[in-house]
């Protein structure tokens, strides 16, 4: 097994390699201790630290952990998992490759190296992207299928230059485009049908990571409150609300934790409520801040995707909570909503109800 093949598993040739090699996975993961146990690595280190970790000074342990790691992450089979599993690999292969242009930096500093024309060839990429005097110039439709998981109005294909069906991206911007074409390489097929006998063995491991993705705050923090914008669960909670109906206490709770995560205080909250027939001012106003870590020692977030649905307060499904972005939770689909929109789109909800006020005592 080549060094290189370590160095960037997900090439087509690591996999012949490891095809070649006649492995028995199962055999593997039950007697070899070392695989398992970088495997674990590479996930964990995706989603604790963004990063797979230094590799394992045994080229056959480091080659072989990376399918084991596939097997990691789809046992624990939760997209956001395999999203942060498949953007540290990427990560990581191109972090192999030099600084400066491109085409230094797309070549491993160490003594097998993985040219440009070698990784886009691996992508059947070498018509779709070809170099040009102050940049690279790549097909539109190759374009908006890398850039689409990239964040920022510079990608956005309105704010870039179009000509003859091509895209013009700078050097760096063509390694982050390929760190895409990897990271999409790497979730491909993600996740697997795996067999008890891979499966039973690492029990232990899966629920490790488990763990660990439940422990982390997968969200920054936001302060602005634009309805419009909010995850259909959370749009339909707050019109129930509206409309003076009673809310079963698992649905307060989310939409509750929803509205203190992104900034409402409680008397606003409170001041929602009081629509309700049966509002309590003293009940709501112990239960929110509660929720929000002032009567209680934790600040508690709204339920993920997977726990709304189980509770059947996931409805109204639309084409962002069908993708990847949103990350399986709902205050991610609401960052990803106010990324992107203009700024001049996101005017506070309290700022307008401010305003209206305004108005009316005068």
């Amino acid at each position: 097994m080549k060094a290189l093949h370590a160095q960037y598993p997900f090439l087509s040739g690591a996999r012949e390699a490891v095809e070649a090699a006649d492995v028995d996975l199962a055999e593997l993961i039950r007697e070899n201790d070392a695989v398992v146990s970088r495997a674990s690595e590479r996930v964990t280190g995706a989603l604790q630290e963004g990063s797979i970790g230094n590799a394992h000074r045994n080229t056959r342990v480091e080659l072989l952990s990376y399918p084991v790691a596939r097997v990691l992450v789809s046992l624990v089979d939760e997209r956001v998992c395999t999203r942060k599993y498949a953007r540290a690999e990427a990560e990581r292969a191109i972090s192999q490759f030099g600084a400066g242009e491109t085409s230094s930096r797309l070549k491993s500093d160490r003594t097998e190296r993985l040219g440009l024309s070698e990784l886009l060839a691996e992508f059947d990429l070498e018509e779709a992207i070809v170099e040009a005097e102050d940049g690279y110039r790549v097909a539109v439709g190759t374009y908006l299928r890398l850039a689409s998981d990239v964040w920022g109005d510079e990608w956005r294909l309105v704010n870039r230059t179009l000509a003859d069906g091509e895209v013009h991206v700078a050097s760096e911007e063509l390694a982050t485009l390929l760190e895409e074409a990897i990271a999409q390489r790497v979730a491909d097929g993600l996740p697997l049908s795996v067999p008890d006998p891979i499966a039973e063995p690492v029990e232990a491991e899966v629920e490790a990571i488990r763990e660990t993705l439940s422990e982390l705050d997968l969200t920054r923090e936001i302060d602005t409150v634009v309805p419009e914008r909010f995850p259909p669960c959370m749009k339909a909670l707050l019109d129930s609300i509206q409309q003076g109906e009673h809310l079963p206490h698992h649905s307060r709770f989310a939409i509750t934790a929803f509205l203190t995560s992104i900034g409402m205080d409680t008397d606003e909250i409170i001041e929602l409520y009081m629509v309700n027939s049966s509002f309590g001012e003293e009940m709501t106003r112990y239960q929110t801040d509660h929720i929000r870590g002032e009567t209680s020692p934790t600040e508690y977030t709204p339920p993920s995707c997977a726990t709304m649905q189980s509770y059947g307060d996931c409805v109204n499904k639309d084409e962002i909570c069908e993708e990847e972005i949103n990350e399986s939770h709902p205050l991610n689909y609401y960052e990803y909503q106010l990324d992107e929109a203009d700024e001049d789109e996101l005017v506070d909800w309290r700022e307008e109800n401010d305003e209206e006020a305004a108005v009316e005592s005068d």
